[in-house]
């Protein structure tokens, strides 16, 4: 019995994959040399490709840039308090309107910064909160 489950666990765990495997291998590799990632640990590489995935939200709240605003504002105190007041899930989902990931990038939250904006509407109630991902920007109409 047991020599039949080690040959099945291999079957299914190594060589019924072997092909694909390979040829997503030599497809990574032709894209991202092996060379480059020797130099990381696992843990290390894990978070290069995909982010942190702890976060500080009040070190996010102290990274952000006012502009048009100054951080007392009636409209930025009332956001933050709505903002700590959410679930973990919705943060991530936040910050995924943000910055088009729910992860803070390798470089570490410390260094993550982005931006609130009045987009300086006549009528702000005409308007929805909106995000310009690639900068980083949440316009939040007052």
């Amino acid at each position: 019995r047991k020599e039949f489950v080690d040959v099945y666990v291999n079957y299914v765990f190594n060589e019924s994959i072997r092909k694909p495997f390979e040829d997503f291998m030599q497809g990574f590799l032709r894209g991202c040399p092996a060379s480059t990632w020797k130099m990381f640990l696992p843990g290390e590489l894990q978070i290069v490709l995909q982010g942190h995935t702890k976060f500080d939200w009040h070190l996010l709240e102290k990274n952000v840039t006012y502009r048009q605003y100054k951080r007392l504002d009636q409209t930025i105190r009332n956001f933050w308090t709505v903002f700590h007041e959410l679930p973990e899930e919705r943060k991530k989902m936040f910050l995924a309107f943000v910055s088009g990931s729910d992860r803070i990038p390798g470089y570490g939250l410390e260094h993550f910064k982005f931006s609130i904006v009045d987009p300086g509407a006549v009528d702000p109630d005409e308007l929805y909160p909106s995000a310009n991902t690639c900068s980083h920007v949440l316009i939040l109409p007052r």
